[in-house]
């Protein structure tokens, strides 16, 4: 089965100003590298289409399956956030703040719109890996959505992608336990909060501590019937390809394969790279690469090679597109 894209120029929309870290520029510098185009003409539908169109031509050209996403519906965010959060995004939208009350993340009139589809595409891969459509999907969305928790946004993040995603498999699909690998530079604390009573949701995390927004301590394993289905491994500043890799095949993906995951989501954020601003660890384009093969041959060995990879940070333009294209390369080998 083939490996598939799923972007949408829309994810452009989101305006978070001039220099923010979390800017429209990371979604162009991923497809730039993939070899598909990521410029949109702001608000004409009918541009946002074509530009859609020419994505799809660019990325079957390069052996990609090119699937467009839809917004969530309302009954999806839901599963995983709160109604009162989610109805007062799109008030806070609709009436112009330009900052999210809940937590550090920039507004703009679109951005309700705009992070309903990020979590739609995530919802999207796992249409496709569950109904064969494809056996490896990675999504190029954003906002991103790993500090989003039930109740509130932070962190750049307005709707938790990774967690609708899972709670969407279980509901559609009947899948009964998922496993969400993170190795974002910083703890995901709204997917943890998320599922942290839930033993059908195992949440595994490698990131920097400590850094923003100073949760994932060792000692957080879950609560109630969900204690023992979070692990953390806090790392500190300066480790690199060694110390995560190390991470990941010594202790996170052996506790994985004893879970048995029917499916696996990476929150694939490529912000410990050396060359990213907003962090201090210093793993390489090598690390990376090494990181996604042990993530493919463990998906391959124990979940019939189903994979729904969803990008989360990377701030620096040239090394997130170099990591993302080699991460998908390697999808898609």
């Amino acid at each position: 089965m083939p490996t598939a894209l799923i972007s949408h120029p829309d994810f452009l929309l989101h305006d978070t100003g001039p220099f923010h870290p979390e800017r429209p520029d990371r979604i162009t510098s991923v497809l730039a590298h993939l070899g598909v185009s990521g410029d949109v003409t702001a608000g004409t539908q009918q541009a946002g289409t074509q530009q859609a169109d020419v994505q799809q031509t660019e990325a079957q050209q390069s052996g990609l399956l090119c699937l467009t996403p839809a917004p969530a519906d309302d009954a999806w965010i839901k599963a995983v956030h709160d109604a009162a959060y989610v109805d007062a995004v799109a008030d806070w939208c609709g009436k112009g703040y330009r900052n999210l009350p809940t937590g550090d993340t920039t507004l703009s009139s679109t951005s309700e719109t705009v992070a309903r589809l990020a979590a739609g595409a995530a919802m999207r891969a796992v249409d496709a890996v569950l109904s064969g459509e494809a056996e490896r999907v990675f999504c190029v969305a954003r906002p991103p959505g790993h500090h989003a928790e039930s109740d509130r946004g932070m962190g750049f993040c307005i709707y938790n992608n990774a967690a609708v995603a899972a709670r969407y498999a279980q509901s559609r699909f009947g899948v009964e336990r998922v496993a969400v690998l993170d190795w974002d530079v910083h703890h995901g604390n709204g997917t943890q909060e998320i599922f942290e009573e839930d033993p059908s949701v195992y949440y595994f995390s490698v990131h920097q501590s400590p850094l923003y927004p100073f949760t994932g301590a060792e000692r957080e394993k879950g609560t109630g019937e969900g204690t023992g289905y979070t692990m953390n491994v806090p790392v500190s500043a300066g480790s690199g390809d060694e110390v995560f890799i190390d991470v990941l095949r010594g202790m996170i993906l052996p506790a994985m394969k004893a879970y048995q995951p029917d499916l696996f989501i990476l929150s694939a954020g490529f912000d410990a790279h050396v060359e990213d601003p907003l962090s201090g660890t210093l793993v390489t384009d090598a690390g990376f690469r090494s990181m996604s093969r042990l993530v493919l041959d463990f998906a391959e060995d124990a979940c019939g090679g189903r994979l729904v990879s969803v990008l989360e940070g990377g701030y620096d333009l040239e090394a997130l597109g170099r990591c993302a294209a080699d991460h998908v390369g390697m999808m898609n080998a």
